[in-house]
């Protein structure tokens, strides 16, 4: 089945290219739409009504554009949210939640980090998650700030470097082999994040998983794409520069009041 409509995806702010990437890479052909909430940024320190009625926004901005599937491409929108999204509209939605289950599974020291934002850490599917993996250690680590300096274009910042020193030291200490980043913000920290972590810390994200998983869906459900080469769409609703320059300049970003 052949179905040209374009992906919907968003996020609180720019971290969520990190999937637009993953997706792109696995599906070139697919028309896609991302939307960057910068103006909301970040959603990790709101409350669970103030997430789902953002996240309801953002939706229905992208069911208007004609989106045929959504990526929730925010951890703290998808554990607070997603539930609701998905009894509220007529659209497969894909969520990315913290990949716990890989790094629990192949653990060695039966401890492993993860860092993610006060709203993924704090919300109900994250905790049942967790739950099913009693016999781990499992440290968390909000990452106060860190969304905060990403969107003001400061991940090479002194201030970064010391904010995700602070946050992994005692996870190192600790003795973890994996570092679970449950934040889409935070894979544009990985270089950073290696020059302090041991060779021995694997790091997982999620981006990989939800490029995949948003494949099979539309094989099953909507229906690819059949053009040789899809149109990206980039909106931000602040000045889009940073957007730009996560983007590596590539594709226009605008500015859109939403």
């Amino acid at each position: 089945m052949i179905n040209t409509n374009p992906i919907g995806l968003f996020d609180s702010g720019i971290g969520g290219t990190s999937i637009w990437k993953a997706i792109h890479q696995l599906m070139p052909n697919e028309n896609t739409i991302y939307l960057a909430d910068s103006k909301n940024a970040p959603y990790g320190i709101k409350s669970k009504e103030e997430i789902i009625a953002l996240s309801k926004k953002n939706t229905e901005l992208l069911l208007d554009k004609n989106c045929k599937i959504i990526v929730v491409a925010c951890n703290t929108a998808t554990t607070n949210a997603i539930k609701e999204l998905r009894a509220t509209y007529d659209v497969p939605f894909i969520g990315i939640e913290p990949a716990i289950k890989p790094a629990a599974t192949h653990s060695k020291t039966q401890t492993i980090g993860i860092l993610a934002t006060k709203g993924t850490l704090s919300s109900e599917l994250f905790n049942k998650t967790v739950s099913f993996y009693h016999d781990i250690n499992i440290i968390e680590q909000i990452g106060f700030g860190l969304v905060e300096l990403i969107e003001n274009g400061e991940i090479n910042s002194p201030k970064m470097e010391e904010l995700l020193s602070s946050y992994l030291t005692p996870m190192i200490e600790k003795n973890i082999d994996y570092l679970v980043l449950g934040c889409s913000h935070y894979p544009y920290l990985i270089p950073k994040i290696k020059q302090i972590l041991p060779k021995t810390i694997q790091i997982i994200d999620s981006g990989e998983a939800v490029a995949k998983q948003t494949l099979t869906v539309l094989q099953n459900q909507t229906g690819i794409s059949n053009l040789e080469k899809g149109k990206y769409e980039f909106y931000s609703n602040i000045e889009p520069k940073v957007l730009n320059d996560i983007l590596e300049n590539k594709y226009n970003a605008v500015k859109s009041d939403f």
